[in-house]
């Protein structure tokens, strides 16, 4: 390596190699050999994977005291419905919905698919739900 020196007396900044330099080898996997792992996995796979781990609903702390105070236990049935419920507003681009089911009523951010507060039907009645965006009937 050698400093060059410009015609006004000033030294460039950068070094200047001469000869031949040798490549230099971190024991990494060049960017080709990366790509090819990756590509490897399908993005089908990937796409089901998270679609998995996203369809699951999931309730607050508030809601599950709620969910006990009020003695509401939901079966199977009703949390496929729930998960219906949830993609049909999250596909009309509902931020905040209230699920209305049997003779349940759920408020659910659909963004994080989390069910904020539940009321069974003997609180149902007059009760004003407030921001929401939308509502679903199953």
């Amino acid at each position: 390596m050698m400093m060059v020196i410009d015609n006004t007396g000033n030294r460039i900044s950068r070094p200047v190699f001469t000869g031949s330099v040798a490549p230099i080898r971190s024991g990494r996997k060049d960017r080709t050999d990366s790509r090819q792992d990756t590509a490897s996995v399908s993005f089908d796979s990937i796409l089901k994977q998270k679609q998995s781990e996203g369809g699951e609903i999931k309730f607050s702390r508030h809601a599950e005291y709620r969910l006990r105070s009020r003695s509401i236990s939901l079966t199977p049935a009703q949390r496929d419905k729930m998960k219906e419920a949830v993609a049909k507003a999250e596909s009309k681009g509902v931020k905040d919905t209230l699920v209305l089911m049997d003779d349940l009523a759920f408020v659910v951010n659909i963004r994080n698919k989390t069910v904020i507060t539940a009321v069974n039907s003997n609180e149902l009645k007059e009760n004003v739900f407030t921001n929401i965006d939308g509502a679903v009937i199953v």
